[in-house]
């Protein structure tokens, strides 16, 4: 199998880091995202949406979508879990998952790609107005995570899980989309200082 791998682009870092934090390896396939690689040929003919990652299995099958490729390393080895354990644990992992790449990554991704300038060639139309209406909703999450974090360690309980990892892309893409966390957000500061640090966010 081989992923093709958009660099620091929020989706592809996605699957790295869940690969580390299973300790697995699977062989990358570089995509420059800058060069609009992500458009050539040996991506849409794999993904017609043009998108990475991109997951190929050995008998040619192809996997989009981040948390899909996570779910099919998941399965394959189930330790450590990271979707959750039991029915419980697994519902609460999808809850907090969902909410976190709705109302935070795609908030953020929103105000980056219709405010950013570098992405005038990538979200057409861009809508400025429509990219800065998500930034106080960001901020609005966040304020409400922070409440969350005050009773546990990781955003779905007391286990590191998908939802963490999510949520750790997202607060770094918040940098290029030039929105910070609230100084008054103290139990997200320490949560993201304590996933960061996590060799697997390096990844």
């Amino acid at each position: 199998m081989k992923l093709f791998d958009g660099g620091r682009a929020p989706n592809p870092r996605r699957v790295r880091v869940f690969l580390a934090e299973k300790g697995m390896k699977v062989p990358l396939v570089p995509v420059d995202m800058g060069a609009m690689g992500h458009r050539a040929d040996e991506i849409r003919v794999r993904n017609p949406l043009q998108r990475l990652p991109v997951l190929e299995l050995d008998d040619g099958t192809i996997l989009t979508e981040s948390v899909a490729i996570c779910r099919y390393f998941e399965e394959l080895q189930p330790q450590p879990p990271l979707f959750g354990q039991g029915a419980l644990g697994k519902a609460q992992v999808e809850m907090w998952q969902r909410r976190m790449e709705l109302e935070l990554m795609m908030r953020v991704a929103h105000a980056f790609r219709h405010i950013h300038p570098a992405m005038k060639e990538w979200e057409v139309p861009q809508v400025p107005e429509w990219g800065e209406a998500n930034k106080p909703k960001v901020i609005d999450f966040l304020r409400f995570i922070d409440g969350e974090l005050a009773g546990r360690e990781f955003i779905a309980g007391d286990a590191y899980s998908i939802a963490d990892i999510t949520g750790l892309i997202a607060v770094d893409f918040m940098k290029p989309a030039r929105i910070q966390v609230p100084d008054e957000c103290a139990n997200v500061r320490r949560w993201h200082e304590a996933v960061s640090a996590r060799p697997s966010a390096a990844a």
